[in-house]
């Protein structure tokens, strides 16, 4: 892939080299993670349908934590509330990240993964509403809306090793947004009661915890009980307390200081939060999830397709597979059609095609929102359950079908870009003479 001339803006050209690299380090260990994550809802589905299903049932209900501060919740509770609020903190620092110190910071390069993030959750979101027109149902709408970046990179770990790093940068922050958008839309949709004194109460830790991060503060005996006081007050808000991550990641700083060096003066500890928190969200937070949230009766062939015959789960089908490309697709070519961009060089509007169908493949974000929506372990939310894997491999697999097509050409790319290497590890695009 060539550099686009200064001036000029390209869909997807090569950004800056240093980010590269630590985008390629990320999708190493949201790879990981995706792997860990499918064992997770497999080994949850062959035990949901085995002879030792109610051990499973069992197992999600085992309840854990202090009732006097109403923290004795099932261990299934645990994993959405508690293991999610640290993938959505990972989430958060990523974004704020890329905004602020990344290529991101670019209003034109942002544009497209956000306006990409957008119309991939608008679309299904309409596509489910009409499918569930008049069944009561409507307040799902928002279960197809999201990817499962985790998942994805996993299906690309097989089919995609040679994606050129512009298209896989691109799948990150989009999926990065959206799970952004999910959160926003989580607390503002799926809150039903809200107690107003414990929100208010959760601003003074998460108050005292932003303080001692600007001042570059480490010490997790100081950080960590402020983030457990910030997350069980929101919590106790009613909202749903994942939005506490969110909240802390933002308050993290990205840079030390912007008088006389500005990004180059120095990385904050948005980076080294992410390094030590992103092997616990990726290894162990999601999968644990998956491994919770996952586990459904399917009932032989006959329940299986009983189950994907209801409104809810052909919503949510058609969002995933349907939906989330048209929406990301459609607004990617509005972002080129009025900034006047065209695709790189090497690319083609295939590959976006490729990649918006890959962002049909929801999973984590997805199941906890039908969780929110129908209650945990209701016959909807298990309709919910199965419409998510079934749309989700579904997506898996005309992607993977898509993409092999231009193996060939993606091989040769990224044969040009480790040609570009010289001895030091730079590549010559990115060299200052």
């Amino acid at each position: 892939m060539t550099a686009a001339p200064p001036g000029t803006f390209r869909l997807f050209d090569r950004g800056s080299w240093g980010e590269a690299r630590r985008i390629a380090d990320i999708l190493r260990k949201e790879t990981i993670g995706g792997a860990l994550l499918l064992a997770g809802a497999l080994a949850a589905m062959v035990w949901a349908n085995s002879p030792w299903s109610g051990a499973y049932e069992a197992l999600r209900a085992v309840r854990l934590g202090p009732a006097a501060l109403h923290l004795d919740l099932d261990l299934a509770t645990w994993a959405a509330d508690g293991l999610l609020a640290i993938f959505f903190f990972v989430a958060g620092l990523e974004l704020k990240r890329e905004f602020v110190a990344g290529d991101l910071r670019q209003l034109r390069r942002a544009a497209v993964p956000v306006a990409a993030a957008l119309g991939g959750v608008i679309v299904p979101a309409v596509a489910y509403l009409l499918l569930t027109l008049g069944t009561g149902a409507a307040k799902g709408w928002a279960i197809p809306t999201a990817t499962d970046i985790a998942f994805a990179l996993a299906v690309l770990a097989v089919i995609g090793r040679f994606l050129p790093s512009a298209l896989r940068t691109f799948l990150l922050t989009l999926a990065v947004v959206d799970d952004l958008l999910a959160i926003v839309i989580i607390a503002v949709f799926y809150t039903a009661h809200l107690s107003v004194l414990p929100l208010l109460g959760a601003l003074v830790p998460l108050a005292a915890f932003a303080l001692l991060v600007q001042r570059r503060v480490r010490s997790w005996w100081l950080l960590l009980p402020l983030a457990a006081a910030t997350w069980a007050l929101v919590h106790a808000s009613g909202v749903h307390a994942t939005v506490a991550g969110v909240l802390l990641a933002f308050v993290v700083p990205v840079v030390r200081s912007r008088r006389g060096g500005g990004p180059e003066a120095g990385l904050g500890l948005a980076e080294h939060f992410e390094h030590r928190f992103r092997p616990i969200s990726a290894a162990f937070a999601v999968p644990v999830f998956a491994f919770l949230s996952a586990g459904v009766s399917l009932g032989g062939l006959s329940g299986l397709a009983t189950s994907l015959t209801s409104p809810i789960a052909m919503g949510i089908v058609a969002g995933l597979l349907i939906g989330k490309p048209i929406g990301i697709m459609a607004a990617t070519w509005l972002v080129a059609r009025f900034t006047r961009a065209d695709l790189d060089e090497d690319l083609a509007w295939v590959d976006v095609a490729g990649l918006s169908v890959l962002g049909g493949i929801g999973f984590t974000v997805s199941l906890l929102i039908g969780e929110l929506a129908f209650g945990a372990g209701s016959a909807l939310d298990d309709q919910v359950k199965v419409a998510v894997l079934v749309g989700s491999l579904s997506a898996a697999g005309l992607a993977a079908m898509i993409l092999r097509l231009r193996n060939r050409t993606y091989r040769r790319l990224h044969q040009a870009e480790s040609a570009d290497h010289d001895h030091d590890g730079i590549p010559d695009a990115y060299e200052v003479g």
